[in-house]
């Protein structure tokens, strides 16, 4: 290699572990979306911690910026390299392997470059409950989904990815390799640092391997999709269900009419579960330790008792773990499904549950005041008030002029959000796409803080420059 610095970086972790060609770097320097791309320096893929570390120590020492990279599934730009072509793009696939089991405690240590799925077979072999879910489970990886303080399906149960995490080993910007893999669920010590790095996208630092909680496996699970006809509605079977359910209740997903469409046009085999679809439905899951036949029984009565007092106009019980795993896809599916579609402008945001119905009605009518014939693509996890509102034409062959009404359609969105007492991120993080619009909206002191915490943990500023700060 030309460049002395990439020859120091083949030496340590071999040459076949530091991509320098285009085609090799492509990859890697587009987001999963298309929105994002950049120029890099290299790849460089470390196959250790202690890898990573030497790499990280020779980057701070020779100045040059670093973006670390797990699965790429990330949907704000955060992993994406920028123009400049300066900076060394660290991708964390290589370190993969599951370090530790400890089903008396309750635990796994993962590294950073295990996929979410691989954590959740590692659990299952153990007959344990990784809860964490996401609909790119099979790619993105677990040092990402800190990265990000990922959410799922499951949150409105077992919490965010945050909540997950007992402790974190990771690389500061200058090389030092922080272990704290601490299997403890008491720890009065002083600061929880590892809830800096959680969330921080990499622009703090680089997670190299987590202790995880584990929970017991569910034994049975019911899945039904029911159909209503309005999201006020779904907010009253929310506490419906919670009230006859208790803590079996494990998904609570609403599905717009518009994204259900969607689905059914461009994924093959999907099918409407039922004959008349309403312009709203909710795909509930609920998991136990009990048996399967008692579940179906307990979800049963509770969605009679719905129907009879109104809440809901339709229900199918899923019989059989295929009939539930074909439910799912049809939510799973919505965002390959808008990819499918062609561009949107689309939002992750997060009101309290309550205000959500009243939130949905305030931003539809504002925007197709602003954009006759706009449609609005919405769904999400109803459960813990998080919003997947994306915003499209009919005609998938205006979007491209559409798009550049962006700025305005944002400031519609989001200022209604945070009207509402909302965030205009609930779980997909700033990264580049709203690292600027979240000044709009942050109090300033809460900004100052955050900058003063990057300036802590790297003030040359040379981790993930451009991304959140």
């Amino acid at each position: 290699m030309a460049d002395p610095f990439l020859a120091c970086l083949a030496e340590l972790i071999g040459e076949s572990n530091v991509l320098v060609e285009a085609a090799d770097m492509a990859p890697y320097l587009t987001d999963w979306r298309g929105r994002y791309s950049g120029r890099a320096r290299a790849v460089a893929r470390p196959g250790s911690a202690r890898q990573l570390a030497e790499i990280m120590a020779r980057c701070y020492a020779a100045g040059i910026p670093m973006v670390p990279q797990g699965g790429n599934t990330g949907l704000c730009g955060g992993a994406t390299p920028r123009d400049g072509g300066d900076e060394l793009v660290i991708s964390l696939g290589r370190l993969n392997r599951i370090r530790e089991l400890d089903p008396a405690n309750n635990t796994l240590i993962a590294e950073a470059g295990c996929t979410l799925a691989a954590v959740q077979e590692a659990a299952a072999s153990i007959d344990r409950l990784f809860p964490l879910s996401l609909a790119s489970e099979g790619s993105c990886q677990i040092g990402g989904n800190l990265s990000t303080n990922a959410g799922g399906v499951h949150v409105l149960r077992y919490g965010n990815a945050r909540d997950l995490v007992l402790g974190v080993e990771a690389v500061l910007p200058d090389g030092r390799l922080w272990n704290g893999l601490r299997g403890l669920r008491k720890n009065n010590t002083g600061y929880d640092l590892k809830q800096l790095l959680i969330g921080a996208e990499g622009t703090l630092g680089i997670i190299t391997a987590a202790v995880l909680k584990l929970f017991p496996r569910p034994r049975a699970l019911c899945v039904a999709w029911v159909e209503l006809d309005s999201p006020a509605l779904a907010v009253d079977l929310l506490g419906f269900m919670q009230s006859r359910t208790g803590n079996a209740l494990n998904s609570f997903e609403l599905i717009g009419r518009e994204a259900l469409d969607l689905v059914l046009r461009h994924l093959p085999g999907a099918r409407s579960p039922v004959a008349e679809r309403g312009r709203w439905a909710v795909l509930i899951e609920l998991a136990d330790g009990g048996d399967e036949e008692r579940l179906r029984e307990v979800m049963d009565d509770a969605l009679s008792g719905a129907f009879d007092q109104g809440l809901i106009t339709d229900a199918v019980i899923a019989s059989s773990l295929a009939q539930s795993r074909a439910l799912w896809h049809l939510r799973e599916n919505i965002s390959e499904a808008q990819r499918l579609e062609g561009v949107s402008i689309k939002h992750d945001v997060s009101v309290p549950v309550s205000l959500i119905p009243a939130f949905l009605e305030s931003a539809g009518k504002a925007l197709c005041e602003a954009f006759p014939g706009i449609r609005v693509v919405a769904f999400g996890h109803l459960g813990d008030g998080n919003l997947h509102y994306n915003l499209s034409k009919p005609d998938s062959g205006s979007n491209a002029h559409f798009i550049d009404s962006t700025p305005t359609v944002n400031r519609i969105v989001h200022d209604l959000v945070v009207s509402f007492g909302g965030s205009i991120s609930a779980e997909h993080g700033l990264g580049q796409l709203k690292r600027t619009e979240i000044l709009r909206y942050r109090d300033p002191e809460e900004t100052a803080m955050m900058v003063a915490i990057k300036q802590l943990f790297d003030p040359r500023g040379l981790m993930n420059p451009g991304k959140v700060i």
